[in-house]
C-alpha cells in the first residue's frame, strides 16, 4: 500500500461535530445570522403565547363572573357602583362605559331621549373595539412568523449548500465526511425556521378563535344592554 494515500492526503475535512451548537459555530455567517433571528423570533413568540394564555384565561373568567352578577337581580347602579372601583375589563367594561354614558346623559337633563341610546350604542362599540384592540395586540406577529419562518430558514438552508458545494469545487473532495457537516449545518436553519412557525400558527389559530368567541360574547352583551335602555326609555317617556 502507498503510504502517501493516508486520510489526511485525501483531502478530508477535519470531524465536525452534529450537536446544534457545534453546527451553528461552524456554519457560515450568513447561515448564523438566520438562525439567530429564527431563535429569537421563537423565544418571544413563547413569551407572547404565555402573555396570551393569561389575557384570556381573565377575559373569560371576569366575563363570567360579571355575567353571573349582572343576571343574579342585583340592582344595576350597585352593580356600576361596585366595578368602578377597580379596572373592569371585557364584559364588565363594556357595561361600564354604557352605564356612565347613560348616568352623564340622565343627569344632564338630555331632551332627546333617542339620542341617549343611540350615544349608548356609540359608547359600547367603542368599547368592544377597544378591549378586543387589547386581546388581539400581539397576535399579528405570531402571523408574521407563522409565514415567514419557513423561508427564512430555507434561505439560510440555500445558502448554506451554496456554500458545502463551493467547499467541495475547492476540495475536489465528494466525500461523505466532507459534505455531510456543510448539509447538516444548512438543513438545521430549516429546522429551526418549523420550529419557529409551527407554534406560532398553531396558537395564533387559537388566540383567534378565542377572541372570536370573546368578541362575540361582547357583542350579544350589547344588544341585550341596548334593549334594556330602550325599554328604560319607553317607560319613561
Amino acid at each position: 500500500m502507498d503510504p502517501s494515500l493516508t486520510s489526511e492526503n485525501l483531502g478530508a475535512a477535519p470531524a465536525v461535530g452534529f450537536s446544534f451548537i457545534e453546527l451553528f459555530l461552524h456554519a457560515h455567517i450568513v447561515v448564523q445570522v438566520v438562525m439567530v433571528g429564527l431563535m429569537l423570533a421563537s423565544v418571544w413568540s413563547w413569551g407572547i403565547v404565555f402573555e396570551k394564555f393569561y389575557s384570556f384565561r381573565q377575559a373569560r373568567r371576569e366575563t363570567d363572573k360579571f355575567e353571573h352578577l349582572f343576571w343574579s337581580g342585583q340592582s344595576l347602579d350597585e352593580l356600576y357602583n361596585g366595578l368602578t372601583r377597580g379596572r373592569p375589563i371585557a364584559m364588565a367594561a363594556l357595561f361600564v362605559a354604557a352605564m356612565r354614558e347613560w348616568k352623564r346623559s340622565v343627569e344632564g337633563n338630555s331632551r332627546s331621549m333617542g339620542g341617549i341610546q343611540l350615544r349608548v350604542e356609540k359608547v359600547m362599540d367603542v368599547t368592544i373595539a377597544r378591549e378586543m384592540e387589547r386581546l388581539d395586540r400581539r397576535l399579528l406577529f405570531l402571523a408574521t412568523v407563522g409565514a415567514t419562518s419557513p423561508f427564512v430558514g430555507l434561505f439560510g438552508t440555500v445558502w448554506g449548500i451554496m456554500t458545502s458545494f463551493q467547499a467541495i469545487a475547492v476540495s475536489k473532495n465528494t466525500n461523505l465526511a466532507v459534505v455531510a457537516p456543510g448539509i447538516a449545518e444548512a438543513l438545521f436553519a430549516t429546522a429551526l425556521g418549523l420550529l419557529a412557525a409551527i407554534p406560532a400558527v398553531i396558537f395564533y389559530n387559537k388566540f383567534s378563535a378565542d377572541s372570536a368567541r370573546i368578541g362575540q360574547r361582547l357583542e350579544a352583551f350589547a344588544d341585550e344592554f341596548a334593549a334594556i335602555v330602550s325599554r328604560q326609555i319607553d317607560s319613561g317617556s
